[in-house]
């Protein structure tokens, strides 16, 4: 439920945005501001995490975010009719503050809330089937993240504005209601009474010292920094240079996923046929290749296969670095180490979708409109193949061998 909800505004945070600015780097803000809650709060999220019921933390988050989706639509339906998109500046300045400050909140709600959810699936299942859970898993979140919530969100968004926002606040409020459901005791195994101080401090230790979950949080994070500069920038070049309308970007999103929801069911598989290590490898490589040929596609249905590519490659590289992190780090710790290896990791978010912004308006100073929009992608193309030659070693002999709970 909440994963379709998050597919949904996908699409609709950023498109509403260009339609009240054509300013790229104030359109980046708005993603901007659903990330920049990651490097706020991924560390005091440990800590709650491994402090307090995880059960009752994702059901707080869930109706938080709900309340947000409310107010941003009921902003927007009072906003309407909107106002010419500018150049410069917005159409309707207190209008769009509005949403950002509702994304803020809505950004804010999902970092306690994921961090949660990925600690809280070690409980359920054992550690050699942890591939298998997490690839089936994001598989199922895909359909609704990926597959069905953008084109739904570019339907709607097409239709009437204000509907998004409020079939999402709908749905964070039955997710609410369907995790009350959840059987079981969902408390950190061993109780924490220090301060937040010295809890972070045990959780950085641990951290500091496993070497190779640097480097993965590292990878992560560059990865994380290319990706969002690609994700911003592919609005507008959807828009200007393909003459794609919502519901087109919509379902190029959508045939991604089924890339995405395919790699989550062959990853375990994939996994166990060439290794973690060379599955981390070419998995990070492909994504270097994909990131070059976006910007060349010709049209919706070749950027569509490209996006195919990437979305099955990148879920295969999700659930091995993921498996192992939850496999790796001790439940009492897993908040909080969770915590850190994402703020290394979901902390550059931000900075790529700025980066995107600011590449695109330093490009139009040399080169025309239609090649400064690409000039995002070609940069995330060069950083991608140059974090694949200096992790490839690390990535080749970092993995442990899978082992069973004790």
């Amino acid at each position: 439920m909440t994963n379709l909800a998050d597919g949904i505004a996908v699409v609709v945070w950023a498109w509403i945005a260009s339609l009240l600015t054509r300013d790229p780097l104030l359109i980046a803000l708005m993603p901007i501001a659903l990330r920049l809650p990651w490097f706020v709060f991924a560390l005091p999220a440990g800590v709650v995490t491994d402090r307090v019921d995880r059960r009752h933390l994702i059901l707080i988050m869930d109706v938080l975010r709900a309340t947000a989706f409310a107010a941003a639509g009921l902003c927007v339906w009072m906003s309407m009719p909107l106002a010419p998109a500018a150049d410069s500046g917005t159409g309707d300045p207190m209008l769009f503050y509005a949403l950002l400050g509702c994304a803020l909140v809505v950004g804010t709600a999902e970092v306690f809330r994921d961090n949660a959810a990925q600690t809280i699936l070690p409980a359920l299942v054992p550690h050699d089937r942890l591939e298998q859970a997490n690839g089936l898993l994001w598989s199922v979140e895909l359909v609704g993240n990926s597959l069905l919530g953008p084109a739904l969100g570019a339907f709607l968004i097409a239709t009437i504005l204000w509907t998004p926002f409020a079939l999402n606040a709908a749905m964070f409020a039955l997710a609410a209601l369907l995790v009350l459901s959840l059987a079981g005791s969902f408390k950190p195994t061993r109780a924490m009474h220090g301060s937040w101080r010295s809890d972070l401090t045990e959780g950085w230790t641990f951290l500091r010292g496993h070497p190779f979950l640097m480097v993965l949080a590292v990878i992560t994070g560059v990865w994380n920094l290319l990706h969002q500069m690609v994700v911003i920038a592919l609005i507008l070049h959807v828009q200007e240079n393909l003459q794609i309308g919502a519901q087109g970007y919509g379902l190029i999103l959508a045939a991604g996923a089924v890339g995405g929801i395919a790699g989550g069911i062959v990853a375990a598989r994939v996994v166990e046929k060439i290794g973690q290590n060379a599955a981390a490898q070419w998995m990070t490589l492909a994504s270097a290749v994909a990131f070059a040929l976006m910007p060349f596609a010709p049209n919706g249905y070749t950027l569509a296969l490209v996006l195919v590519a990437f979305e099955f490659t990148g879920l295969i590289w999700n659930t091995v670095s993921v498996s192992y992190r939850q496999r790796s780090i001790p439940d009492e710790l897993l908040g909080r180490v969770n915590s850190i290896y994402r703020l290394l990791a979901w902390g550059m978010m931000p900075i790529g979708l700025l980066l995107s912004g600011l590449v695109v308006r330093w490009s139009e100073d040399v080169v025309t409109r239609d090649l400064a929009l690409m000039a995002p992608f070609v940069l995330a193309a060069v950083g991608a193949t140059l974090l694949t030659a200096l992790a490839w070693r690390p990535l080749g002999r970092g993995f442990k061998p899978i082992l069973p709970n004790p």
